[in-house]
């Protein structure tokens, strides 16, 4: 259901669920974060220093799997609270940068995992939106907040309200996530763009990333940003890095990045 391989120093982790569009349940959930998890400890031991997460098959994730849910017992707080939303912080938080690679459909919470992802690549003709009017539900993991910040509040409850579809095109030009692309080049060329940055200053990634959360979560104004990022740089000039592509820079030649 959920695999993790680990090659020149880029975790990539995979749904493989085709046969039901990589829709998660609970013990797919729980496969998911313990992938991280050992990702992340590969991270730690230096051995990690980019993700890539996507999907096999038609769809990178289709949402919950509710195959086989009784809707007169459903206990959505349970997955939602209790499995979802720690997964995802966990995804937010990892060590190091991560990339998706998203094609096909990308609904609920195949949605919420491009959510925390860093940098999200997608396929010109993957599928965004909210179908969940057709349920009776309502958009999550993240979702409110996420269409809310990147579109305004008449396109979200346009989308939630008509449970119509935008294209990954359509998602991108509307500031919803990083690139689209051809859905037949969509996998080389992240994976090509995640290799390049598994290579360089990941001390300095990792510290922008914890940076652009922090002027996201807490609404810093500039100066209070400045401020936030003259300390990083302080503290990333006595790394190895930091002298290596100074040195690399003054040499005229490429860094060799330790991360």
């Amino acid at each position: 259901m959920i695999s993790l391989s680990i090659s020149n120093n880029v975790a990539e982790v995979v749904l493989d669920a085709p046969q039901k569009l990589n829709s998660l349940d609970e013990q797919a959930l729980q496969e998911l974060s313990q992938a991280y998890d050992d990702a992340a400890a590969a991270a730690s031991r230096g051995q990690v220093r980019a993700l890539l997460l996507r999907g096999e098959g038609r769809a990178f994730c289709a949402g919950r799997d509710i195959s086989s849910v009784s809707p007169e017992d459903d206990d959505a707080a349970a997955y939602l609270g209790g499995l979802v939303e720690p997964l995802l912080k966990k995804m937010a938080s990892f060590p190091a940068p991560t990339f998706a690679a998203a094609h096909g459909a990308c609904l609920g919470v195949g949605l919420g995992l491009l959510l925390a992802t860093d940098v999200v690549y997608v396929a010109e003709n993957a599928k965004f939106g909210s179908p969940f009017a057709k349920l009776g539900a309502t958009l999550d993991s993240g979702g409110h907040w996420y269409f809310t910040e990147r579109l305004g509040m008449h396109r979200t409850l346009d989308l939630i309200y008509t449970a119509e579809l935008m294209s990954g095109a359509e998602a991108v030009a509307q500031g919803l996530f990083s690139r689209a692309m051809p859905a037949d080049e969509l996998l080389d060329r992240t994976r090509g763009i995640v290799a390049k940055v598994a290579a360089g200053a990941t001390g300095a990634f990792t510290a922008s990333k914890e940076l652009v959360a922090h002027i996201r979560d807490q609404r810093l104004g500039l100066w209070e940003a400045m401020a936030e990022e003259n300390a990083e740089q302080a503290r990333l000039c006595k790394t190895d890095d930091y002298a290596e592509g100074f040195r690399a820079f003054q040499e005229k030649r490429e860094p060799q990045f330790r991360g």
